[in-house]
């Protein structure tokens, strides 16, 4: 996991690169600029990726919604298909209604609510630790050559630190790279706080089931948290998953130059997730998440070397570290693979 954060942080760190410098030169040139052109096309990749990580969320959220069920593990993978077809189709209707940031607008009041419920459950996994102790033999470690693509194929969990890229016409450069670098900074100390504190459970995670599992084990540690774990994955999940659907039509509608509306890349969009979701498993779709989201990010590699040769700006070890960070995405782009299966 530590390793996972620091490739997000390198990424972060040439993301907030381009905030300062790609930007003031796409100020600057022609349309026909060819790091103009760069950066249309990372907007498109974006664009796609949005659209998969859609699906990701998605497919997460029916996980959840499903968990507490008694559904044949048989039929549970259609459920959640029909889930996430059912949910896409109504934001999609949302979407041409107009209705659609309402419902961003109500998800992201949720957002204070999600960070108690995740120290609720940092908390409860602490004080299970103290009073139990590790009372079971942790599993064996299998570490490997093939653990590394799995940690690849696991960078779309540790994602959304981009968006500050695209949010220039809102806020200004200095705000959206100190809010970014924060936003990762506490995401990372949940992270490797929720990996410590599970530790004593390790056992008991491994023979969990599905991409839910953290629901078995609450139910085990604190089950009145259960169902507050339960609300907070759904929510977080279903505003994410809004989010990326905005996001995807918007891009889409700018890389085109306005010939594509909002709507109809809303739909377009909509149409690729219901795909994804579809052809997928759950491990699946973590993976291709990962897989566009690295190249993205190895585009905005291509983008700072680019603008930094160019300008003079920026340092030989600074763009020897782009071309580090890129490398490395690029590495997960064709390698990056499902955690099971």
């Amino acid at each position: 996991m530590a390793v996972l954060l620091a490739i997000a942080y390198a990424a972060g760190w040439v993301i907030r690169f381009n905030i300062i410098h790609v930007e003031a030169h796409l100020a600057e040139v022609s349309f026909n600029d060819p790091i103009a052109w760069t950066a249309r096309i990372t907007q498109g990749v974006l664009a796609l990726a949005y659209a998969v990580s859609v699906a990701y969320y998605l497919k997460l959220l029916a996980e959840f919604v499903l968990k507490p069920v008694a559904v044949d593990p048989a039929w549970q993978p259609l459920g959640a298909n029909i889930i996430v077809t059912i949910i896409i189709a109504l934001m999609t209707l949302l979407a041409l209604g107009g209705s659609l940031r309402r419902v961003e607008h109500l998800a992201h009041g949720t957002v204070s609510i999600k960070i108690g419920i995740i120290a609720g459950l940092l908390v409860a996994l602490g004080i299970a630790w103290v009073s139990s102790g590790i009372v079971e033999p942790l599993p064996p470690v299998r570490l490997s050559w093939a653990s590394i693509p799995m940690l690849l194929g696991l960078i779309i969990t540790v994602q959304g630190f981009e968006t500050s890229r695209y949010l220039g016409h809102d806020y200004p450069a200095d705000l959206r790279i100190r809010t970014m670098r924060h936003a990762q900074w506490i995401a990372s100390a949940i992270y490797l706080a929720f990996i410590a504190l599970l530790t004593p459970f390790l056992s008991r995670a491994a023979m969990t089931e599905g991409v839910a599992g953290i629901l078995d084990i609450m139910a085990l540690i604190a089950p009145a948290l259960s169902i507050f774990v339960l609300a907070g994955a759904v929510s977080s999940q279903l505003s994410a998953a809004v989010a990326d659907s905005i996001g995807s039509g918007g891009l889409v509608n700018e890389v085109s130059r306005r010939k594509v509306s909002v709507p109809v890349a809303f739909t377009l969009s909509g149409a690729l997730a219901i795909l994804v979701v579809w052809l997928t498993d759950p491990f699946e779709v973590v993976a291709l998440s990962s897989r566009a989201f690295a190249l993205f990010y190895a585009m905005q590699c291509v983008l700072a070397i680019a603008v930094s040769a160019k300008r003079g700006t920026g340092t030989m070890a600074q763009r020897i570290g782009f071309a580090g960070v890129g490398l490395i995405c690029l590495v997960a782009v064709f390698v990056g693979a499902p955690a099971e299966g």
